[in-house]
């Protein structure tokens, strides 16, 4: 067989090859074509507290995350994309959140780091990365379930130091921000950044052809040391993390609360209180008493008399 007969089959075999590998990613099912795994953060009652179980019994990814489920808490594995995307259901508790982040690390590490954990809520419904996600196939694949066998002491321990809190610059923070979609129906009316409490005010821009505004963040003082309780109205929090470190803690409340943003009922310091320098001297002084007071008897007859 001459040389060139010998390529002309090898060209032929690696085509086939070709054609079969289009037609695979059409079944979802073979054990060795991986498409999305979703997996759901659970909260029990013993130690380690919190496990994640598999759901297989669904078609797309839509079928689960959706309004019926905003409760939830799910963790999706991309093997395609080598991703791990955390969705938080709108009204799922913080706690549940906190585990569905650590256990995302461990879905990592039990992957070998080749995987990279993203947040699928800094997306909105209608963004197309997010409604790409959305009809991905369920299938299974490399990556398993999370339970109890898979935990010690020492892991649960050392998962307390993963968060880094210090103070982020304001800009960088509100970018980072404002990268995640805003929540539906409801609106934000408070940003701590680094104990300090910002509010947003809507500021007119044009009014001659129609009316236009623009939304600013306005610094409404800092936070006092200690603790501090938001009581006074049904808040929703969100927290926005970035490289381990939070970039800010954000309030909303319902859309349809037409209350003005800038009240507050937590105790804050006032920037203008403190920012401002003022002369000792004329402080000493409002202490002092007066050497003679007026006499209040002569100023009302006084009075009376230029009547």
């Amino acid at each position: 067989m001459c040389f060139k007969t010998q390529i002309i089959k090898l060209q032929k075999k690696i085509q086939f090859i070709l054609k079969i590998t289009s037609y695979l990613k059409y079944i979802p099912k073979l054990g060795f074509i991986y498409m999305t795994q979703i997996f759901e953060v659970l909260e029990v009652r013993e130690f380690p507290y919190f496990r994640t179980i598999e759901i297989d019994d669904v078609s797309v990814v839509g079928e689960v995350i959706n309004i019926m489920n905003s409760r939830k808490v799910y963790l999706l594995v991309d093997h395609n994309k080598k991703r791990i995307w955390t969705h938080n259901g709108r009204n799922s508790s913080f706690k549940l959140q906190i585990y569905g982040g650590i256990l995302a690390g461990m879905l990592r590490q039990q992957l070998k780091l080749f995987y990279r954990v993203y947040p699928l809520n800094m997306y909105s419904t209608e963004d197309p990365e997010f409604q790409e996600v959305m009809v991905q196939s369920i299938a299974p694949g490399r990556a398993q379930s999370i339970g109890k066998e898979d935990f010690s002491e020492a892991v649960v321990d050392g998962t307390v130091g993963d968060i880094i809190i210090h103070n982020p610059r304001l800009s960088k923070a509100m970018e980072n921000i404002n990268s995640f979609a805003q929540p539906e129906d409801i609106k934000r009316i408070f940003i701590i950044i680094a104990g300090n409490i910002y509010s947003e005010e809507d500021t007119p821009e044009a009014i001659l052809k129609e009316e236009q505004y623009s939304t600013n963040l306005v610094k409404m003082g800092r936070l006092n040391d200690g603790f501090t309780f938001f009581n006074d109205r049904n808040y929703s929090t969100r927290i926005i993390v970035r490289n381990r470190t939070i970039q800010g803690i954000e309030l909303y409340v319902n859309s349809y609360e037409n209350l003005p943003s800038l009240r507050i009922k937590s105790p804050i310091i006032h920037e203008d209180k403190i920012s401002n320098k003022g002369v000792m001297g004329t402080l000493v002084a409002a202490f002092q008493i007066p050497d003679s007071l007026p006499d209040t008897k002569s100023e009302k007859e006084s009075s009376s008399v230029d009547e």
